[in-house]
């Protein structure tokens, strides 16, 4: 262990160029999801119970639960697994283990918050990542595979399991969004922690440096949260209505 962790790709400390916003191995990374959810939603319809679908969820969900894994161990192989850093406390690290168990149970309760919660911590992750590890490196891999296997998860169970979120939903994940702020809090003191980046702002460029200084951003992102998970339902809203209108004209 101790050999392999003395790898360039498996170092703590990085002595090459960090991880460049928009570079080439972003720009692909991001390309290479989009492929992945167009083939999703292409074939959708063969994704379907019962072997099919139980076979493609238990996939998707080891696959996230083998980077959790796999995170942690580089820590322990690394000797910086902390309270301080490691904890499953980042919103991305919650719903990516809400992930794993909404994919394993089919739970609408639990797809009512990673819907929201998910795709939106994880889409603006993938577009802004608090990330220094460059490509080829193992963090590069697992920020990516984790991220966008969030994004998976969620529109796996919307298109292929036909899971629909509701108005009430988006209270619910909001709700559930403040919750983990206060335990975030709480931990931060404890630990000196910046779980959920409530404690001070991320060191790489983010959506929160044009939301204003300390505390006040932490505001700020409880209207953006609310305008991304109103904007994620709309479709949905928008389809419903579309769908009621059609029966009425059939009637």
């Amino acid at each position: 262990m101790e050999d392999m962790m003395t790898s360039p790709y498996l170092t703590y400390m990085i002595t090459t160029e960090p991880f460049r916003m928009f570079s080439i191995s972003h720009v692909c990374s991001l390309l290479l999801c989009a492929l992945f959810l167009t083939l999703l939603y292409v074939y959708r319809h063969r994704l379907q119970p019962p072997y099919v679908d139980t076979v493609s969820r238990f996939l998707l969900a080891g696959v996230l639960a083998t980077s959790e894994i796999a995170y942690h161990l580089w820590h322990i192989g690394t000797n910086t697994w902390s309270l301080r850093e490691a904890l499953p406390l980042q919103l991305c690290s919650i719903t990516l283990l809400m992930s794993i168990i909404m994919l394993v149970t089919s739970s609408y309760r639990l797809f009512e918050l990673t819907f929201f919660a998910g795709l939106a911590g994880a889409g603006i992750a993938l577009l802004t990542p608090e990330l220094f590890y460059p490509f080829p490196h193992f963090r590069f891999f697992h920020f990516f595979v984790a991220h966008e296997g969030i994004v998976l998860a969620c529109l796996y169970m919307t298109w292929v399991k036909g899971y629909r979120p509701t108005i009430s939903s988006v209270w619910k994940a909001m709700a559930a969004l403040n919750v983990l702020l206060v335990v975030a809090l709480l931990v931060n003191r404890w630990t000196g922690g910046n779980y959920l980046f409530v404690s001070h702002k991320p060191e790489q460029p983010s959506l929160m440096d044009y939301l204003g200084p300390y505390p006040w951003y932490i505001l700020s992102l409880e209207v953006v949260a609310l305008l991304l998970f109103t904007l994620l339902y709309l479709p949905f809203r928008v389809g419903k209505r579309n769908t009621a209108r059609r029966h009425s004209i059939d009637a």
